[in-house]
């Protein structure tokens, strides 16, 4: 196993009688993606900015790269690349001209040409900032933060607003860095992409870590094999729950505008139950899928809400 180059220990954060977090420990080994997912106010947001040195912690520790922010905060700061959400770069500036201009604060960056070009950005090294598509805007910003030639990377929402093709273009950009030994922190609203990019993944709900593991740990761990899912008619009200959870394999029931859904482990054992217990009631069944689980499914469960409706 590699070796944890981030290591998060009981971290707190309080503002006045507000706890923003509650004691967050999470390590994160050498040469893989670390995601952090959790609805808006769940303390993530805080939680990156403790770790990038922007914000002090009431107490904990937090040890990156062996260092900490009270004795190496300009070795870390040599150390990092970080690319915000939304980035603010100067637009009567060039794409060259503003790497070349990042590149100027480290001591030992990565060629500013060298990443124009990892970043399908060299048809743009004379366009002004401010003439770049939004694609290219998040690009630029991730191309700031790999011009320093960091060892790990912070991207907070990356593809955010992306059309389909630029998100992609950014999973590549997130590979490759990966596969140079590259350690990144990323947060998302996209599941998928969290499946995808994420080696393991901690999710935090006010301001506690509630599960961790490899997206794969996670479904199996909390959503079974398989969702089913289905509607019927007349409508029925909560006391159902109950019934649901009877039926053989169900490990939950999440109930959601008239849908319900039920995270199993043997499809083939649920459905005929299902099915049965329809019948019996003198239901009309009006909608039934079934699917493979996912991370969503896993989010939903513990936090009762999807993300992407935060």
């Amino acid at each position: 196993m590699s070796e944890a180059i981030v290591q998060v220990r009981d971290l707190k954060k309080s503002y006045g009688d507000v706890q923003a977090l509650r004691g967050v420990s999470f390590e994160i080994a050498e040469g893989e993606v670390f995601g952090l997912l959790g609805p808006n106010g769940a303390g993530k947001t805080t939680t990156i900015e403790i770790l990038e040195g922007l914000l002090p912690a009431t107490s904990g520790e937090v040890e990156i790269l062996g260092r900490n922010w009270r004795t190496h905060e300009q070795d870390l700061r040599e150390m990092l690349g970080i690319s915000l959400q939304e980035t603010r770069l100067s637009e009567k500036l060039t794409v060259a001209e503003t790497l070349k201009l990042f590149s100027s604060f480290y001591q030992h960056p990565n060629s500013p040409t060298l990443v124009m070009e990892e970043m399908a950005l060299t048809e743009k090294a004379d366009t002004w900032v401010g003439k770049l598509s939004g694609g290219q805007k998040q690009r630029l910003a991730v191309a700031a933060a790999l011009v320093g030639n960091p060892k790990l990377l912070f991207l907070d929402e990356p593809t955010t607003g992306l059309d389909p093709q630029s998100r992609r273009q950014l999973w590549d950009i997130v590979r490759q860095f990966q596969q140079r030994g590259g350690t990144v922190l990323l947060t998302t609203h996209y599941m998928d992409e969290a499946e995808r990019l994420c080696d393991q993944l901690a999710i935090i709900d006010h301001g506690k870590i509630i599960a961790e593991g490899t997206p794969a740990e996670l479904i199996k761990r909390y959503c079974g094999q398989n969702m089913v899912e289905f509607a019927v008619q007349p409508s029925v009200d909560g006391t159902a729950r109950e019934l649901w959870k009877s039926l053989p394999g169900v490990d939950s029931v999440h109930e959601e505008n008239g849908l319900t859904s039920l995270s199993v482990r043997e499809a083939h054992q649920t459905i005929p139950a299902l099915l049965d217990v329809v019948e019996e009631r003198g239901w009309r069944l009006v909608h039934l899928t079934t699917r493979q689980a996912s991370l969503e499914d896993v989010f939903v469960h513990l936090t009762g809400r999807h993300l992407r409706e935060e």
